[in-house]
């Protein structure tokens, strides 16, 4: 290209980045009340799609360069289509002004940045106003799920650590003083749940239990062996666990690979058990991976989230979050991908309609892990029986995902947003946190746990 012809094609740049900036505001205001209300509310509060105007996004920062790309190429796996063969950059760029926080007039809600943390070592975290966040407790290596006891005594599984905590808070101030061992050398603990008074911990082919653990945490307590028969398998082998309210244990088993057809064995299911370990039944099958499941506060119904396959992209498939309201559900691995993409080797023959699709799409290799319906009452009534979700974040992918505390909003078994609770988890490309799961506290504040930096951290709120 000649210097002149450059010349050319920046003055051509430069004139239409200005005819976008020019557009004038009731010409976006129809675009976008035209293309993007429908997904995105006519306030932008959000409907099928994201909130545009809380403040909070969850595909990048929300700068004209990135809005721009967003509104082109669209996010297929999250349902948004390409407008680049619709709208001419010119529109583009105008709604991109229009939508930008402080562009449009629609962005008066946006205008209050999400507060920061008020502790300096945690400046980096980023949430809602009102919220803020604290170290509840420190030096509890490779920390992974979580239970509450009646008393207050947390009860957290780890990884490679091999170990079970008990968090003491002995004098009540919101921050823990003991961290407790209560056993070691066990094989991936990641899984705790309580139950009848005992404390159940699954490793990856076992589940433990000891049994009046409020009582007995600090003096290095036995266990007993309640189930020894699961696989050996460490691809997907780590079992999160929790007590339904129908008295059983849930116990879920990962797929052993990427992406395999194991429909006639054990694998890519959740079962549940009597807290004995007998009567063992299937509760869902179809499900890759899924390390975090709850049950809705009203409808009792179990939900759970699923992590999608590796080595289709950076863009596909995504993750998920589902619903069971009946045993034997089919939710598609390894034959269809949130609800939408056939298996390149496994969906030859099948349809995805044929399987249950997703609540909700949270996108690819976010990892989500825990999840928990807020019932609390200190947080602000929109909170009230919606989901918080751990994002993990993604290992493989070349611009990073996930790390973040995402808040799903229902209206029935029907995702109205996915919006950002929490993010800061992931600074430029550098994780400084991964959560992992979320506990509540009997004050309605909550508990994230953090492998990555082996603590927990404590999220309350005051207005």
């Amino acid at each position: 290209m000649t210097h002149a012809s450059l010349r050319i094609a920046l003055l051509g740049l430069a004139m239409s980045a200005g005819a976008a900036h020019a557009a004038p505001a009731v010409q976006a205001a129809k675009l976008y009340q035209a293309n993007c209300a429908q997904c995105h509310g006519a306030k932008m509060e959000g409907a099928v799609g994201p909130a545009l105007a809380d403040g909070t996004w969850i595909h990048g920062e929300p700068t004209r360069a990135n809005l721009v790309k967003l509104i082109a190429r669209g996010i297929p796996d999250k349902g948004m289509p390409a407008w680049s063969g619709t709208l001419s950059a010119t529109q583009i760029a105008a709604l991109a002004d229009y939508v930008a926080p402080r562009k449009g007039g629609a962005k008066a809600a946006a205008a209050a940045a999400p507060a920061k943390a008020d502790d300096g070592a945690l400046s980096g975290f980023r949430l809602q106003k009102g919220f803020k966040i604290a170290v509840y407790a420190d030096d509890v290596p490779t920390a992974r799920s979580m239970a509450v006891s009646g008393s207050g005594i947390v009860y957290v599984g780890s990884r490679k650590a091999g170990k079970v905590y008990a968090l003491i808070d002995e004098n009540k101030d919101n921050v823990a003083d003991k961290v407790v061992t209560i056993a070691e050398g066990l094989d991936n603990p990641i899984g705790v749940t309580l139950l009848n008074g005992a404390l159940y911990v699954a490793e990856i082919s076992r589940i433990i239990r000891f049994d009046n653990i409020d009582k007995s945490y600090a003096g290095k307590p036995q266990y007993k062996v309640v189930k020894d028969d699961l696989p050996t398998d460490k691809w997907h082998g780590e079992k999160f666990i929790k007590a339904g309210p129908d008295g059983k244990i849930y116990v879920p088993v990962g797929a052993p690979c990427n992406v395999c057809d194991k429909e006639d064995e054990i694998f890519s299911k959740i079962w549940r058990m009597d807290p004995d370990g007998s009567n063992w039944e299937l509760v869902a099958k179809g499900v890759r991976n899924t390390v975090g499941f709850t049950w809705h506060p009203v409808t009792k119904e179990l939900w759970f989230t699923d992590n999608g396959r590796d080595e289709m992209g950076d863009n596909t498939p995504s993750c998920e979050l589902n619903v069971a309201p009946k045993p034997g559900m089919h939710f598609g691995f390894p034959y269809c991908h949130g609800g939408v993409v056939p298996d390149p080797k496994f969906g030859a023959g099948r349809n995805c309609s044929e399987f249950t699709p997703p609540v909700a799409k949270l996108g690819p290799h976010v990892a989500p892990l825990g999840l928990t319906f807020y019932t609390g009452k200190q947080f602000p009534a929109h909170y009230r029986n919606n989901l918080l979700i751990a994002e993990h974040g993604s290992w493989n992918r070349s611009t990073k995902s996930g790390y973040r505390i995402s808040l799903v909003t229902l209206q029935g078994n029907q995702e109205v947003t996915t919006t950002t609770f929490i993010d800061g988890f992931l600074q430029g490309e550098n994780a400084v946190a991964r959560p992992v799961d979320i506990a509540q506290l009997e004050d309605g504040s909550i508990l994230i746990s953090d492998d990555h930096g082996g603590k927990i951290y404590r999220v309350s709120y005051q207005p």
